[in-house]
């Protein structure tokens, strides 16, 4: 019986006519013509759909490394935690379909096609020192049928531990490296994971004469090459070229390799060499601070593919001694004829995608690169396994320009190019928290649709470094201009200018806030902009003496004014999550009233209900003093409706005017248990709030005004549990924003969205 599944997911053609319908003024980069074609996020498929995405079932399933069969319409992928590789039918790209899995028998590490079969590298190590593994080959048609029931036609004995397998554009080699990987965990010669550990690693070149029970098997030496562990190579990655020459990376001897494979014979060799890095960030502190210098960084490539059939390119992740946070073009004598420098690096930091957890640790480390033509043009991709993004340059020479970026799940290590089908797809081997996925792109006369909002550079020339936005607020005087902070993820808290009569939006500026001339470090959840331009801004707390909720004023240059805590019993009451949010409405020094949104229930609030403080600042008030008042209402939550449970809070309040508020109201799930992501309105107009010795506050009434979800999923990609932000500019623009955490335990992806007047 055949098992087929349509995974979880939205059809973009049906979804996009439903959200324009909803909101007429909504308008998405996607929906308009370009003359210059980019590459689209048409469909993100969850590989957990091909077994189970219930974890206690199947706790870990990714796919690591992806192939097309010979027609693009099935997607063959490895997946190592399970022992499995699975089937995807993507005869429709839009909708995905599960085709199955099958087991391996052992740790699949890569696949290759060639014509009508599946070359699948398997690893069957028992130890480091007795590696081994084989070569299966799968004929895709009879498996199709009924992937269950499939089985490899013939197990190819590889005498050691397979890592990345290539097939050439003719069909008559495949080649596959034998890593026989070392040990990380053991010193040599000093050097933790070092060289030499043998047995030594090597390349076999696999004669795909007649049927596979005719191929025959040939092994290429590659020691005494390298310059460090010359007698253990350590092959990582192969890739062929139309004159049927093998370029191999040694990662860790920093090794390059070109190999005939008529006659398996090494051609060339040379060191990658090491490059300079100034101006990076190479300091886990909370701050993205790109004033540091690296010298003789060694490239270690990863990926390699053949530009043309003299030139390579490489992804220089790094493993043993370096990686220099971008990729490379050689030639074919070791001339480095181009390198990215920085370049990575600073896209990430421009869109959101930067990993600063990983500044002290290769950065963005580009791990898989793979070349493409298209529509007669020549694509390099460049995956980053941190920041989870592919970048994609166009090669002109011995030059490679900047061309878009592709958000992606976490940790793409699969790249695949289907150019007769104009499709570009990245797979990913990271599935916790966010599930593994295979994101499919194609290549249509639309501008780019990522990013929705990046940073223009400083002036040095380096990004406006940028994360885990937290909050919005409209300028009251100019409907082109927004303001966002961002959380405690980044320390040196700062509040970001936004020109959104660009797309996409524009980062202009980064205002760090000082209180007593020192930088101070926040959890910004809200801010708000007040009638003479200052802001009042509020960071969550957790009801500490050390951490508490705070109101803060602060001018329009990032001076803290003032520090305004909640009553002392009001305090002791906080159980959870604090601040969420802020809203002004009034003069200052008149009619100001201060409006903060409280993300869950305190102690001694009733079930589903959650406080709206109100903040009455006195007319004479002395800094050094809180003489303000504070009263309250609940707001009703909506019912938990995930089945992945969890709760439900707020996340940002805002002013409209005449005593009507938008709250943003959502549950902390994402994926396909993402259920409630909405803006409602509340008016308080003859509500009177009551202060915490009265108690007994009144419950407003809501009314939903915004269904955020669906423009959430319109993306195609992962919807994220953070809905944060949300702002109605002068001229009744809404805008939301989702925070991407930094890059950590998330994709990085920041959605902005453009609502139109949907709350007018």
């Amino acid at each position: 019986m055949k098992f087929s599944r349509k995974a979880f997911r939205f059809t973009t053609s049906a979804l996009s006519l439903a959200i324009i319908a909803a909101f007429p003024g909504l308008v998405f980069a996607e929906n308009k013509k370009s003359d210059t074609p980019h590459f689209q996020r048409i469909a993100t498929y969850l590989v957990c759909e091909n077994t189970s995405c219930d974890r206690n079932i199947v706790n870990e399933t990714v796919a690591e490394i992806v192939a097309a069969s010979k027609d693009g319409n099935t997607l063959i992928y490895t997946d190592s935690p399970t022992g499995r590789i699975g089937f995807v039918d993507i005869h429709d790209a839009e909708n995905p379909i599960s085709l199955g899995t099958l087991h391996t028998g052992g740790e699949p590490t890569s696949v290759a096609i060639s014509g009508d079969y599946a070359l699948v590298g398997i690893n069957t190590s028992a130890n480091f020192l007795e590696p081994s593994g084989i070569l299966a080959v799968y004929h895709i048609p009879s498996c199709l049928p009924d992937i269950s029931n499939c089985s490899a036609i013939r197990e190819i004995d590889m005498g050691g531990q397979p890592d990345s397998v290539a097939t050439s554009p003719d069909g008559r080699y495949a080649a596959v490296v034998i890593e026989n990987e070392r040990d990380e965990d053991i010193t040599v010669s000093g050097v933790e994971g070092g060289l030499p550990q043998l047995p030594a690693g090597y390349l076999n070149i696999i004669d795909l004469v007649g049927t596979p029970a005719n191929w025959s098997v040939r092994q290429v030496d590659l020691t005494g090459l390298a310059a460090y562990g010359s007698d253990d190579p350590e092959p990582e990655f192969v890739s062929i070229n139309q004159r049927n020459i093998a370029a191999v990376t040694m990662q860790e001897n920093n090794h390059i390799v070109f190999v005939n494979l008529v006659n398996g014979k090494v051609l060339q060799h040379f060191n990658a060499g090491t490059v300079m890095l100034d101006g990076i960030d190479t300091a886990d502190n909370k701050l993205i601070d790109f004033t540091d210098t690296l010298t003789d960084v060694v490239r270690e490539p990863d990926g390699i593919a053949w530009l043309d059939n003299n030139k390579v390119v490489t992804a220089n992740e790094g493993d043993l001694f370096g990686g220099s946070r971008g990729f490379s073009m050689f030639n074919r004598n070791g001339k480095v004829l181009y390198d990215s420098g920085t370049e990575f690096e600073y896209l990430a930091a421009a869109t959101g995608h930067y990993p600063e957890k990983r500044s002290d640790n290769k950065g963005t480390e580009p791990e898989g690169i793979t070349t493409g033509r298209y529509k007669n043009e020549t694509f390099v991709f460049v995956g980053s396994e941190r920041g989870n993004f592919v970048g994609v340059y166009q090669a002109h020479g011995n030059k490679l320009k900047y061309k878009q970026m592709l958000p992606t799940g976490a940790g793409p290590e699969g790249l695949l190019t289907i150019p007769g089908r104009e499709l570009f797809v990245a797979s990913t081997e990271v599935d916790s928290p966010v599930r593994s996925q295979i994101n499919i792109f194609r290549l249509e006369h639309k501008p780019a649709a990522y990013p929705q909002i990046k940073s223009t550079p400083q002036a040095d020339g380096k990004p406006i470094p940028w994360g885990a936005l937290s909050a919005l607020s409209a300028d009251k005087y100019d409907a082109k201009r927004l303001y966002a902070v961002h959380d405690s993820f980044y320390d040196k808290s700062r509040i970001y200018s936004i020109d959104i009569s660009k797309r996409p939006a524009k980062i202009t500026s980064a205002t760090p806030l000082l209180k007593d001339g020192a930088s101070v470090n926040y959890d910004l959840e809200g801010i708000a902009q007040r009638s003479n331009g200052s802001f009042w801004l509020v960071s969550e707390g957790a009801g500490t003496s050390t951490t508490p909720n705070l109101l803060i004023e602060a001018r329009n240059d990032g001076t803290v004014i003032r520090e305004i805590r909640l009553p002392g019993a009001v305090e002791a009451l906080q159980q959870s999550n604090g601040f969420e949010g802020v809203a002004v409405t009034g003069k200052v020094g008149a009619t100001e009233q201060v409006y903060v949104a409280f993300q869950r229930e305190w102690k001694n609030d009733p079930v589903g209900m959650v406080r709206i403080g109100q903040y009455t600042p006195a007319l004479d008030l002395d800094p050094a003093v809180d003489e303000g008042e504070w009263k309250f209402f609940y707001y009703p939550l909506d019912p938990v409706e995930s089945p992945a449970g969890c709760f439900v809070g707020l996340s940002e309040i805002t002013a409209l005017g005449n005593n009507k508020f938008a709250i943003i109201e959502r549950d902390n799930q994402a994926g396909p248990n993402a259920r409630i992501k909405r803006v409602y309105r509340i008016d308080i107009s003859g509500v009177i709030p009551k202060t915490q010795a009265e108690g007994n506050f009144p419950i407003l009434n809501k009314t939903l005004a915004i269904d955020v979800l669906p423009a959430m999923q319109a993306g195609n990609g992962w919807v994220h549990d953070k809905l944060e932000g949300l702002a109605r500019t002068a001229n009744g623009t809404v805008y939301v924003v989702t925070d991407n955490d930094g890059v950590d335990n998330s994709t990085g992806e920041t959605q902005f969205l453009n609502l139109g007047k949907a709350l007018n």
